[in-house]
């Protein structure tokens, strides 16, 4: 049986030194890059089963990676940096991170996200398969139909459908979606949830993928 590949791309040798050996002991092969350039076209011509990206690294930085692996590929990527700010979580989110993990980290709990992503990845519904986010043009497509959204509205679907199943408070919404600095309210994410999902209404779908739990908030989810 071969073994799934998973892709290190780290400047700082001892933990990319350390994250290869837990991850083969855990029966994975391994890729690591120390610098950005020559990433993405790797990527191309091997196809592995997830990536473990540095924000910071000489060279093309993570995010630029990710954003153009995302282009071409849906394999889950997880995002490591020194600090995670709201705004590093929705950047990261626009442009199709899976995870996050802060350094100094837990090796062990890094393979766990491993494991957690892939099994994620392998789940995944039929339908989410098939959808195709743009985060250039703030376009989501499935069959033959495309929709244009807002950007807030792209950031909002964005952030329920990277969890599938996951719900999201409205007040965890706003924490995440509305970086500026207006006067926001349940109101507001709820009349964007309105738009979003009358939207979504207009393509080929055969049930609702935005579901709203009495109390709770919202999630995405394909029944």
């Amino acid at each position: 049986m071969n073994k799934l590949t998973i892709l290190i791309v780290e400047d700082d040798i001892d933990i990319s030194d350390i994250l290869q050996m837990y991850l083969q002991a855990a029966d994975f092969t391994t890729k690591v890059f120390n610098v950005g350039d020559g990433v993405v076209s790797w990527v191309q011509d091997n196809s592995p089963a997830l990536a473990i990206l540095d924000v910071n690294l000489p060279g093309k930085d993570g995010l630029t990676i990710c954003k153009e692996i995302r282009v071409f590929s849906n394999m889950p990527i997880i995002m490591a940096t020194e600090e995670i700010t709201e705004t590093d979580r929705l950047n990261g989110l626009d442009i199709g991170a899976d995870d996050y993990v802060c350094k100094p980290f837990s090796v062990k709990e890094v393979v766990a996200r491993v494991k957690a992503n892939l099994r994620r990845s392998v789940n995944k519904p039929e339908l989410m398969s098939k959808l195709t986010l743009d985060t250039d043009k703030f376009s989501l497509s499935y069959q033959t139909e495309t929709i244009s959204l807002t950007a807030m509205e792209f950031s909002l679907f964005k952030l329920l459908y990277s969890s599938p199943g996951r719900i999201y408070s409205r007040a965890q919404i706003m924490d995440l979606v509305y970086q500026d600095y207006r006067e926001v309210s349940d109101r507001t994410v709820d009349s964007h949830i309105r738009n979003l999902r009358k939207k979504l209404n207009t393509l080929p779908l055969t049930e609702n993928l935005i579901h709203s739990i009495y109390g709770a908030g919202y999630k995405f989810e394909e029944t």
